[in-house]
């Protein structure tokens, strides 16, 4: 499976939309999937708006739990990749990350 690197600067904002959550590599008994490193792999929706264009919702994979990611947070994603997959006659395209973290909120300035 080849990996394409994606560009997050021309994605617009980025938003969490559904916070982390350990990804599964077996549903049925629960085991949650892991990196060669022996990390826990989490997902995180996000919400990516581009100017003039519908919101849409990509699920990330990323390893280690990120944190201070809630719903609605502007997030930053580094190292973003893009893998097109095919089994039988399913398709898609997935997409992991090496990290994702919260965008600091801009100060409302004052001082003296």
């Amino acid at each position: 499976m080849q990996s394409i690197p994606v560009d997050t600067t021309r994605l617009g904002v980025l938003r969490c939309a559904v916070g982390p959550e350990p990804k599964l590599a077996d549903y049925e008994r629960g085991e949650v999937k892991k990196d060669r490193d022996g990390n826990t792999v989490y997902t995180v929706a996000v919400m990516v708006r581009q100017d003039g264009r519908r919101v849409s919702v990509i699920e990330v994979a990323v390893p280690g739990e990120p944190k201070g990611l809630a719903e609605g947070t502007e997030v930053r994603i580094t190292g973003l990749e893009a893998f097109a997959w095919a089994m039988g006659d399913r398709h898609g395209v997935s997409f992991r990350a090496s990290a994702i973290t919260p965008v600091p909120a801009k100060g409302t300035g004052g001082g003296a």
